[in-house]
């Protein structure tokens, strides 16, 4: 579906200030199609002749939508056209009853211009709209509306009344995740300019008595009854009292030891007077408990990591005691390599210790692997330097830890076999990340293999293993044109991309 950038930037007639101002208020237009009972669209001028042209829609989540496709991207209808353009050029708010087409039933539309503050510090308010909004409400349940559908709509002509004055959307709201955020239909509680309760909907009261509360919230402080319900073990949000008198547009949470409310507040203005506030309840107990879960989940993970992490660098550790103490040549050199391998996979797990995510940076990873090839390089009496071009990206830690080891065992041979003894090694790994595939090229300038010939040590048996096993992968040797080995990988990112899909 089109997006309101992509169609502002089309038409280019908006600022980078309108577009700031129009993102925060088509975050609120779910809330503004629920209190409105009603679809809601917002209208961009075009410039030419179609006028105007849809750029968010939202329907009422406990009514039925007017609107069967959505409008987004479709120019303003000869219904409206006079409307919109009239609510834009004047500034006014202007009502319309009038059939529709394309619409199943009569529907009673409202055109509300929208203005945006000036840029901070300045409260002054830009006088030429930048947009306008239409809500469309069906006749029918205007005539047959309750108590909780009547103050639904007042407060959404509030709301509608503060986009015209530039009062709404509020720029001391927060604008970060909504994940959890409590709408309309979830609780609403209406508070004067003392913060008592005027109104509140059933699912409201539901919440309150899951809190605890036991009498009627109409007529009481909001504040106040929080305060009783508030459990003394538990922390409390500095936020809360304003959220509960409604003197700021923010978020908090309620939470007992059995139950969790969240709190959304949005202050009612008019020139700068408060007249009192929208807030929003909804019980989150089960999302809160789930999202511990999760925390726990995570930091249990790392703790897994970090612990193996310790117990290979210890196995590294009794590996590298053994072999300096051992007489045979041969076993020593079977117990470096051994150490040498742990270590490469520690590096895997400590990297996975250190974050949330199931998957590392490779560059990274590499990177700490390649620092213990110095050491096999003394060994052989080599002076050797490694160097990385191109990037590895992210990979899972199924995929980290093969690769990471596979790549440190081709390094180590190239040192082993092919640098021995030179005093200006070089070991170049270019690393290629597109169509599907990672493609990696371990090169080196020493003495190069054999024609014809590819090593049948364990260490190219681990490698051969690892890539074309673990990786569903392929390996190529080959000398190069001048001199040295030149290795090449080919793993295909479509496992990686389905596994992902998987978790």
């Amino acid at each position: 579906m089109t997006s309101l950038t992509s169609i502002a930037e089309r038409y280019g007639r908006l600022s980078d200030e309108d577009m700031r101002w129009l993102h925060r208020l088509v975050g609120d237009f779910q809330l503004l199609a629920d209190l409105a009972i009603g679809d809601i669209v917002l209208w961009l001028p075009t410039g030419d002749e179609d006028g105007y042209i849809a750029a968010q829609h939202a329907r009422p989540a406990g009514a039925a939508t007017l609107f069967y496709r959505d409008v987004v991207g479709q120019p303003v209808r000869n219904a409206w056209r006079e409307q919109v353009g009239r609510a834009f050029e004047e500034g006014v708010t202007l009502d319309a009853d009038s059939p529709e087409w394309g619409v199943e039933f009569d529907a009673k539309v409202r055109a509300i211009p929208v203005r945006r503050r000036e840029s901070e510090p300045s409260v002054a308010v830009v006088k030429q709209p930048i947009a306008v909004i239409t809500r469309h409400a069906n006749h029918a349940d205007t005539r047959s509306a309750g108590r909780l559908e009547r103050t639904f709509r007042e407060c959404a002509a509030e709301l509608f009344r503060m986009i015209a004055e530039g009062d709404f959307p509020d720029r001391a709201a927060p604008t970060g995740t909504r994940r959890g955020a409590a709408r309309a239909s979830d609780g609403l509680i209406r508070l004067d300019q003392t913060g008592v309760v005027t109104f509140a909907s059933p699912n409201a009261l539901s919440a309150f008595t899951r809190l605890g509360f036991r009498g009627e919230l109409e007529g009481e402080s909001l504040a106040e009854i929080t305060t009783e319900l508030i459990d003394e073990s538990q922390e409390v949000d500095e936020a809360l009292p304003l959220v509960v008198t409604g003197r700021a547009p923010w978020r908090t949470d309620i939470e007992t030891r059995l139950v969790t409310l969240s709190l959304r507040a949005v202050p009612l203005r008019q020139r700068g007077a408060r007249l009192g506030a929208i807030v929003l309840v909804r019980d989150v107990t089960d999302m809160r408990a789930q999202e511990q879960t999760l925390i726990t989940k995570d930091a249990t993970i790392r703790e897994i990591h970090h612990r193996v992490k310790n117990n290979l660098q210890t196995v590294a550790a009794l590996l590298r005691i053994q072999s300096r103490r051992t007489k045979s040549e041969e076993a020593r050199t079977a117990l470096q390599d051994a150490e040498r391998r742990v270590s490469s996979i520690a590096v895997v797990h400590d990297t996975l210790s250190e974050g949330l995510s199931q998957s590392v940076d490779f560059d990274e990873v590499f990177d700490r692997a390649m620092k213990l090839t110095s050491e096999v390089a003394s060994i052989h009496g080599a002076h050797v330097r490694t160097e990385r071009n191109g990037s590895f990206g992210v990979l899972p830690s199924g995929y980290a830890t093969p690769l990471a080891l596979a790549l440190t065992e081709l390094v180590t041979n190239a040192v082993e076999h092919g640098l021995a003894g030179r005093d200006d090694g070089l070991v170049r790994i270019t690393a290629v990340r597109e169509e599907g595939w990672l493609t990696v090229q371990v090169c080196d300038n020493g003495a190069g293999l054999p024609p014809g010939r590819v090593g049948s040590g364990l260490g190219t048996q681990i490698v051969k293993t690892l890539v074309t096993g673990e990786l569903s992968g392929s390996i190529d040797w080959g000398a190069r044109a001048v001199e040295g080995t030149e290795v090449t990988v080919k793993v295909p990112l479509s496992y990686i991309a389905k596994d992902d899909e998987l978790r």
